[in-house]
């Protein structure tokens, strides 16, 4: 077995973790919602999509 410890970094966990630091919630949650937009419109399309077929 290795002694090297290989860390997975996110660019996302990265820039959360910035947000964090700086104690800068309000910038966090505009992201965080904006992200949740985007997440129901691509669900939203999706279905209608499949709806129509």
């Amino acid at each position: 077995m290795s002694d090297i410890v290989e860390h997975y970094s996110d660019p996302q966990d990265a820039s959360i973790a910035l947000y964090l630091m700086d104690n800068d919630g309000d910038e966090l949650t505009d992201l965080l919602v904006a992200a949740l937009e985007d997440a129901f419109r691509i669900l939203g399309e999706d279905w209608a999509s499949q709806t129509m077929h």
